[in-house]
Formats: C-alpha cells, structure tokens, sequence
C-alpha cells in the first residue's frame, strides 16, 4: 500500500498547531488516538482518521503519556498480551510499540483495563526492558 506521507504532514502539522487536549485521562484507560500513518513496522492507525485504540500505560502529566496501541487481532507470545476492557472488547496490546504519546492525539475514550490486568502489563512491560 502507498502511503500519502505529504497529506499525513499537513494532517500533522494541524494537530499541533490546533489540536485541543482532553481535560483528563488516566493510566489504565483505553482511548481512540491519532497515530496516523508510521513507517515500516510502526503500527499505523486505521480509517480515514487513522484511528487506533491505545491503553495508557503512564502518565506523565496532562500533556504526556505512553500509550501502547491495541489491535483486535488475537496474538500471542513475549510482545503481546491480551485482555478483556468493557463488556465484549477483547484487545492485544502491541508491548513492543510502547510510545510517547501528546496528548492531543487523543480522541475519545473507550474503555478501561482492570487493575488485576493493569498490573499484569506493568510486569510484561518491565520483563522485556529489564
């Protein structure tokens, strides 16, 4: 698939230039972001927006964040961990594509993980920097 990096730069640039930042959000939330298009591996978002839903991992203040995107594909092994958020959303954290995120990219909530889960990606996330 081509890419139109040159829409995406304009997209981008009116994001930060106009961009309006949610009033408050939390770790443990899972959230619709703006990644929009990445290169190569990168996760990108999806649909005309390029959405995609990330669970935030840290807050760092109310700018600041990393996020971790999600999919809905069911994957497993070192990099992925799946849990439940909502009544019938089951998602894939993405561990290897933890980024800091502005907070303008995010664009509405959708959900929250569980402590108990929460607490479990914490671990994963540590076993694979430590």
């Amino acid at each position: 698939m081509k890419k139109d990096f040159q829409k995406w730069h304009i997209q981008k640039y009116d994001l930060h230039e106009n961009g309006s930042r949610v009033p408050f959000f939390n770790e443990k939330d899972v959230w619709f972001s703006l990644l929009r298009m990445n290169v190569g591996f990168e996760q990108d978002g999806k649909g005309e927006e390029f959405l995609r839903p990330v669970v935030i991992l840290k807050k760092f203040n109310k700018e600041t964040l990393w996020g971790i995107p999600l999919t809905s594909r069911n994957k497993s092994g070192k990099y992925y961990f799946e849990f439940r958020h909502g009544i019938d959303s089951v998602s894939t954290a993405n561990l290897s594509q933890l980024r800091l995120i502005d907070s303008k990219r995010l664009k509405y909530k959708i959900g929250s993980m569980s402590t108990k889960d929460f607490e479990e990606l914490k671990k994963r996330i540590i076993a694979i920097i430590g």
